[in-house]
């Protein structure tokens, strides 16, 4: 999310739509009812979100306003994820208060598709069907409901890499250079080896990562099937994959690698202009977070390098139009522009939130940023989307998510047992799924 993505978990924007090689290869109201359908009338359309999707930054926003002198937009967004989705939650049920956009991160897509359809415009009947062929596949798949209701429009993925403070590792004796790191930790053993290298030489108040909840939600964002199975069923208590980056989550806690502090928290914030931390594992959309939160001072300071472990993907978002919303059909215009192909490709030119449109990802693949030391943004995470498994989505993928992350929070910071997190973790999922 994107993130973001904002500090929202949207960053989390958190379980995740991955892209494999497709990457390069009874229909809801219509009515719209309004005043705002008159010609010549002005229309104020309100977008909510989570995180940081970028579209003010960009600038998107006022070049939309230009091209339609009748349009206002007003946006309204909230930093953590999870906040943001309880809030939604209670407005759907309640059916007001709505925004004529809400934003839905890829985790909660599954919960819109399979529960809550009803809630949601169907965008065919918009001519949402014509755009099927700018996305990749599982994209548009993954916002397909069970009757072949389109109920949303992708934005971004998060094809996943890893962000690291170049002159941090200069003052702890470490190489820079991209290719050389990416040997270097091409497993995420090498990834905590190196860690406890820099940790012998850190500059004062700095720790080699974030938080483990970053590193085992990018560890996660590796695997096909994380929290369900293809069938359907749920797996994550058994899944050998989640145990693994989970123990590797303990491991770094142990070593003390982890700056201990909780993901999306203003403490957190704060750490990316401090230098507190000397990695972030990063999907694409967390580029422009960090350009927010690290500011001017921290151009050229930051690089970024392959993963640890192979490609994967961590987060990626929708953009939905309420069946309460009061601009309907002018909200899906304005989702239908935000997601097109040159704007998806601006996005990521300006914020790095990776595109889920087959076109703009061929466009930006020469892509450099010049904050991120010019690292060829587009080939690393080009590279990664191309490689990251299609990933199993679930009903309930984002509150699992957040419930083990609570859970290594608790290790990391309270020290407590991880057996006697883990077992916390299975009664915040039993409460959770109720």
């Amino acid at each position: 999310m994107p993130i973001t993505r904002a500090a929202t978990q949207a960053a989390l924007r958190l379980g995740a739509v991955a892209l494999a090689g497709s990457l390069l290869t009874a229909c809801g109201s219509g009515s719209t009812g309004t005043a705002s359908d008159k010609p010549g009338g002005k229309v104020t359309i309100t977008v909510d979100l989570f995180g940081s999707f970028g579209y003010k930054e960009a600038g998107l926003y006022a070049e939309y306003e230009k091209l339609h002198p009748n349009v206002t937009i007003k946006q309204t967004d909230t930093e953590d994820e999870a906040d943001y989705w309880k809030s939604l939650q209670t407005r759907l049920a309640g059916g007001g208060g709505l925004a004529d956009v809400q934003g839905i991160e890829v985790g909660r897509i599954a919960s819109v598709t399979q529960q809550q359809a009803e809630r949601f415009e169907d965008l065919r009947a918009y001519g949402a069907d014509g755009l099927k062929s700018q996305f990749a596949d599982a994209k548009w798949a993954a916002a397909t409901g069970k009757n072949g209701e389109v109920l949303g429009l992708g934005t971004d993925v998060g094809p996943e890499a890893m962000c690291y403070r170049t002159d941090l590792f200069k003052q702890a004796g470490l190489p820079t250079d991209r290719a050389e790191l990416a040997k270097k930790w091409s497993t995420w053993d090498g990834y905590l080896e190196l860690g406890k290298q820099y940790k012998a030489k850190a500059p004062a108040k700095s720790a080699w990562l974030d938080s483990v909840g970053s590193l085992f939600s990018i560890m996660i964002g590796q695997e096909k099937e994380r929290y369900y199975d293809a069938s359907g069923a749920l797996i994550w208590e058994t899944n050998p994959a989640l145990k693994t980056a989970w123990e590797t989550s303990v491991e770094a806690t142990d070593a003390d690698l982890s700056a201990k502090l909780d993901q999306w928290s203003p403490q957190w914030n704060q750490a990316f202009a401090a230098g507190s931390f000397a990695t972030i594992p990063c999907p694409a959309w967390m580029l422009g977070y960090i350009k927010g939160q690290a500011g001017e001072t921290g151009k050229g300071k930051w690089d970024i390098a392959a993963l640890p472990g192979g490609a994967g993907n961590w987060g990626g978002s929708y953009l939905a139009v309420p069946r309460a919303a009061k601009n309907k059909k002018e909200a899906y215009e304005l989702i239908k522009w935000l997601t097109a192909p040159e704007q998806q490709a601006k996005i990521f030119a300006k914020q790095g939130n990776f595109p889920s449109s087959t076109g703009a990802i061929a466009e930006v693949a020469g892509t450099t940023d010049p904050y991120f030391s010019g690292a060829p943004i587009g080939q690393i995470f080009g590279d990664a989307a191309k490689a990251a498994p299609v990933q199993v989505l679930g009903i309930h993928d984002q509150n699992i998510n957040q419930q083990i992350t609570n859970a290594l929070s608790e290790v990391e910071r309270k020290g407590l047992a991880p057996e006697k997190a883990w077992e916390n973790a299975k009664k915040g999922v039993a409460n959770t799924l109720g």
